[in-house]
C-alpha cells in the first residue's frame, strides 16, 4: 500500500470518528449519565434533627436560671424516657386554680435549620390544688418533624409527673408526639396539670 492510500485511508477513518462525535453532543440532547450519578440516589427523609443532651442542658439552664447540675437531672431523666428531642418551647406561662383550674403561656418554638415561631398555649386542669402562679416553661418535644403539627391538643400521661432538683416534669402525648414541660419553681402546682393543653397560633381567652 503506497503513501497516497495510507492517508487517504486515515482521513475516512477520522470522519466518521468525528461525526459520531457530533451526534452524541448535538444541540438538544442530554449527556449520557455518570454511574456516580445515578448510584445509590439519596432522599431526603423529612425528618427533623435532634438535639443533645448537652445543648439541651445549656439551653434549660440559662433559661430557667437554675443550676446546671439541677438542670441535667431532669434532663437525664427524660432523655433516659424519650431520647433526643427534635424541638423545643422557651416560654412562660401563669396558672390558677380553685381545685379547677386554667393555664396560658407564650413562648417560641425552636427547630434546627427553621425560623422560631411563636406560640400560644392553654388548657384546664383539674386536681388538688389552690393559688395561682406565673413561671418560665422549657418544653421537649419529640417525634415533631414539622411546626404545624404542635397546633393540636395535647393531653396529660397519668401518673408521669415528677420532681428533680426543684424542676418539675410531666409528659403530654396525642399520637406519636410527645411534649415534656419542664417548670421551674412550681412546687404542689405540679399536682394540677390534669388535664390537657391546646397549642394555638393565636391566644385564645377560653382554656378548652
Amino acid at each position: 500500500m503506497d503513501r497516497r492510500t495510507l492517508i487517504v485511508s486515515g482521513l475516512a477513518t477520522a470522519g466518521v470518528a468525528g461525526c459520531a462525535s457530533a451526534q452524541s453532543t448535538a444541540p438538544g440532547s442530554l449527556p449520557p449519565p455518570s454511574p456516580s450519578a445515578t448510584a445509590n440516589p439519596s432522599y431526603s427523609t423529612g425528618q427533623a434533627e435532634t438535639y443533645s443532651r448537652d445543648e439541651i442542658v445549656n439551653n434549660v439552664s440559662d433559661f430557667l436560671g437554675v443550676t446546671a447540675e439541677a438542670a441535667g437531672g431532669a434532663i437525664e431523666r427524660v432523655f433516659q424516657d424519650n431520647g433526643r428531642p427534635t424541638a423545643y418551647v422557651a416560654g412562660e406561662e401563669g396558672s390558677a386554680a380553685i381545685v379547677g383550674g386554667a393555664r396560658y403561656g407564650r413562648g417560641l418554638l425552636y427547630m434546627k435549620n427553621r425560623q422560631p415561631i411563636e406560640v400560644f398555649w392553654q388548657g384546664p386542669s383539674v386536681g388538688w390544688d389552690f393559688g395561682g402562679n406565673a413561671s418560665r416553661v422549657f418544653t421537649l418535644c419529640y417525634n415533631l418533624h414539622y411546626p404545624e403539627v404542635i397546633f393540636q391538643r395535647f393531653p396529660g400521661v397519668e401518673g408521669s409527673a415528677y420532681l428533680i432538683g426543684g424542676l418539675g416534669v410531666n409528659y403530654l402525648r396525642s399520637d406519636d408526639i410527645t411534649l415534656a414541660p419542664i417548670r421551674a419553681g412550681v412546687g404542689l402546682r405540679l399536682g394540677a396539670n390534669v388535664g390537657y393543653l391546646g397549642f394555638s397560633r393565636t391566644r385564645r381567652f377560653l382554656p378548652f
